[in-house]
Order: structure tokens, then C-alpha cells, then sequence
């Protein structure tokens, strides 16, 4: 079984038009993430995870983000409904990666 990471990161509203909101996943996470499983990534650099925020848990993927410097992690509007997550909201995550 993979190894579960814990951490806390700050929810961002994307640039641009959509709506889309993410939580960039901090430096040593990611660099142990890419080491680790970033040859095994899918299209976009995808890594698949399961996520616990709370008390809600979902299978997700994360992505790089070149202009931030880490993966980061899209979070779905019902996730931040439940977990009464908004912009600037910092939330304490599990994430575990679903690749051996």
C-alpha cells in the first residue's frame, strides 16, 4: 500500500474564467511524489489519488503546475459544500497516491 502524506494547504480559485478551485500540495510532498511516481504519471503529468478532506474521501488525480512549482490538487464543488471549503480556506488532507 502506498504511503498516506498529511498536510494542510490553502484552497485558489484558478485564473481565468472558470470556476475551478485547487490546494497546491507543498514542496516536499511534491518533490516526493514526482520522485517516487512521476515516471508513472498519465496524460498532463495526472498521478491518481484517493483524498480524504474532513469527513469526505474521493478518487481524484493531482497535476503539476509548472507556474507554481507543485502539484496540485482540483476540488470539486460538492467537496467544498460539505467541508464549507472557499477561497483562502485552509484544509488539512490525507492523499494517498494510487499507483505501486
Amino acid at each position: 500500500m502506498a504511503d498516506a502524506f498529511e498536510f494542510t494547504a490553502e484552497l485558489f480559485r484558478w485564473e481565468g474564467n472558470a470556476a475551478w478551485h485547487f490546494l497546491g500540495l507543498p514542496e516536499d510532498v511534491t518533490d516526493e511524489i514526482d520522485e517516487r511516481w512521476g515516471n508513472a504519471a498519465g496524460g498532463f503529468g495526472a498521478v491518481p489519488v484517493e483524498v480524504t478532506i474532513g469527513t469526505t474521501t474521493w478518487q481524484t488525480s493531482i497535476f503539476p503546475d509548472t507556474k507554481r512549482g507543485c502539484y496540485v490538487l482540483p476540488v470539486k464543488k460538492p467537496v467544498r459544500t460539505k467541508e464549507k471549503l472557499e477561497d483562502g480556506t485552509v484544509a488539512a488532507v490525507t492523499l494517498t497516491v494510487r499507483l505501486s
